[in-house]
């Protein structure tokens, strides 16, 4: 007999493989300028506006899983159109990456933010692994150095730009693109890195005396003053849990096994039972900050009950697999539209969607 977790894999391979990578493709990548549109209107025509680096990494992350994982499209060629635009128009001199260029690939804003440098990290993992150029190893060893040399914080970690220059947000895609590369064959440093990143959320992100993830520091990595120091986000719960379950599946640390549980665990709190999401923010104490629900950590309950599931036994196995299949019922209600391959993101308290373009983020 299938159960509902088989069913829901088959729903979204056609979604992904049929519907979204070809739509993406063929509308979402500017074939005139290169790289890839911000977003596509629900009707499936791109948006014209200014493009972050994330974006761009993004989507070449997307494109190289979906060559990993068997997609018989042209996989390789959108990887190598998005890492063409990426490097030639968003690097600065100093190594690092700007945050937004225009449409035709001038520069529109010279910040580079923390957060763009994980993502490129990310994608150039991620297209290493698929396509075993060897140059993107030595790109991402220079983005590396680039961050010890200009964004190190002397109390250990990465300093991001304002407003939250302390942030765990940030270190979560940089433990991320750590592992990608250590599990890639990166070479020496990639797994010093992500030990420091999980050594920093177990004793500073984490707060221990609940277990709950926090967003906001100051300097010396203790919670920020006033309601920045106290926002609990139920995505990033799960999303540190799935990140922090793998680090501790490797390293035999239990106690980021322990942690990741009560990660999970706390962003469950933050489930709507009517419209079956997780919503955007809650406080320390657990009560409700932004009822919205926005897709992306849709995602990351799913990621993070599967990766408990496949990592546990008996009644706690069924229990997260059971898990992982709500999550996907609940992601599918930002999908289920006339075009397929485009979602809305912005689900907001009252039961309504924000009318608005397809963000490439989310993909």
């Amino acid at each position: 007999m299938i159960d509902a977790m088989e069913l829901l894999k088959d729903r979204y391979l056609h979604w992904l493989t049929a519907d979204a990578l070809p739509l993406w493709w063929d509308a979402g990548a500017d074939h005139e300028n290169g790289g890839f549109h911000e977003a596509l209107t629900l009707d499936g025509a791109p948006v014209p506006t200014v493009r972050r680096a994330r974006v761009q990494a993004r989507q070449i992350y997307v494109y190289a899983a979906a060559g990993q994982m068997g997609w018989e499209g042209p996989w390789r060629e959108a990887v190598q159109h998005g890492l063409g635009f990426f490097l030639a128009k968003y690097r600065r001199d100093d190594g690092l990456f700007r945050t937004k260029v225009n449409a035709d690939g001038s520069p529109a804003d010279d910040a580079a933010h923390l957060y763009d440098q994980a993502f490129a990290l990310f994608a150039l993992a991620a297209a290493f692994k698929a396509l075993g150029d060897k140059p993107l190893k030595d790109e991402a060893i220079l983005l590396r150095n680039a961050l010890y040399a200009h964004r190190r914080n002397p109390a250990g970690g990465f300093i991001e730009v304002a407003p939250h220059v302390f942030q765990s947000n940030a270190h979560m895609h940089l433990f991320e693109a750590s592992l990608a590369w250590s599990q890639a064959g990166g070479g020496e440093g990639w797994d010093e890195l992500a030990d420091e990143i999980a050594g920093l959320c177990l004793a500073h992100f984490i707060a221990p005396d609940t277990g709950a993830l926090r967003e906001f520091f100051d300097a010396a990595w203790a919670p920020a003053a006033g309601t920045d120091g106290r926002i609990v986000e139920p995505g990033h719960q799960f999303e540190w849990a799935w990140l922090m379950r793998r680090w501790g599946l490797l390293r035999g640390h239990d106690g980021a096994m322990r942690a990741s549980e009560r990660l999970v665990e706390i962003g469950l709190i933050g489930i709507d039972p009517v419209r079956n999401v997780a919503m955007n923010q809650m406080l320390d104490d657990f009560s409700l900050h932004d009822a919205d629900a926005r897709l992306w950590p849709q995602t990351e309950r799913i990621k993070a009950a599967l990766i408990l599931s496949r990592t546990s036994t008996g009644e706690a196995h069924h229990r997260w697999r059971d898990e992982a299949a709500k999550g996907g019922e609940g992601l599918w209600t930002y999908l289920n539209l006339p075009l397929k391959g485009v979602w809305r993101d912005k689900y907001r308290a009252d039961g309504s969607f924000l009318d608005e373009p397809a963000p490439a983020s989310s993909f």
